[in-house]
């Protein structure tokens, strides 16, 4: 078991820039393309240890890597990265499929992600569905924020982020518990339903400030800009 995160790159069509990439990737013992997801690693000088999807949305030139992959696999010889192709007309999305993988191949790693925010909002709401899934943490690097999802137990400690906007929403059917420190609104223990709305537009006031998760899952937000 690696103690280092795994980046898992989506396919969003709003894609994070080539820095924020880098900065995902920094540290990360594997890399994870989402289909579409493989274009934005090769656009940022990056390459990626898994492909998984139907290459349904890659571009014609990351297809082809995809194909060659393939062939030298079979052909017994070195792939620049494994392939884990899917049937087009599958129930499943790409994302939660490459999340099952995942976790097949690191077991109990932390997970960063990136070019999952754009879209679709219905694949949003999906994105947020599938990475509550993950038991070992998530961080959520893109262009204008930062995101965690929080499981019962974690917590993150924000630091240098003095003014930036703070925002939580609870992604469990029976509820969360959630505290605030360091905030314009600070809460102690309380209890929020699923979706709620009551820890949107919050603002950090003091360094650190700390948000935690006692019961339940959230996915939390920081906005720097």
């Amino acid at each position: 078991m690696s103690h280092l995160p795994v980046l898992l790159v989506g396919g969003s069509p709003e894609r994070s820039s080539a820095e924020t990439l880098r900065k995902a990737a920094a540290g990360c013992c594997a890399v994870v393309a989402v289909d579409r997801g493989l274009d934005a690693l090769l656009d940022a000088g990056l390459s990626c240890d898994l492909f998984c999807g139907d290459a349904d949305s890659v571009s014609e030139a990351g297809a082809e890597l995809v194909r060659k992959a393939e062939a030298m696999a079979r052909a017994g010889e070195h792939a620049p990265f494994d392939v884990v192709r899917y049937n087009p007309h599958k129930d499943d999305t790409d994302l939660g499929l490459a999340l099952s993988e995942a976790a097949a191949r690191y077991p109990g790693v932390l997970l960063h992600v990136t070019c999952l925010s754009g879209g679709n909002p219905d694949h949003a709401l999906a994105v947020l569905g599938r990475l509550a899934t993950w038991p070992y943490g998530v961080e959520w690097i893109e262009d204008g924020f930062e995101g965690r999802i929080l499981q019962a137990g974690m917590e993150w400690a924000i630091t240098g982020a003095h003014g930036a906007r703070f925002s939580f929403v609870p992604l469990s059917a029976d509820g969360t518990e959630v505290s605030e420190e360091g905030m314009r609104w600070e809460l102690d223990h309380a209890r929020v339903p699923l979706l709620a709305d009551l820890g949107i537009s919050n603002v950090i006031e003091t360094d650190p400030a700390r948000i935690a998760c006692h019961a339940g899952t959230i996915a939390c937000w920081l906005f720097r800009v």
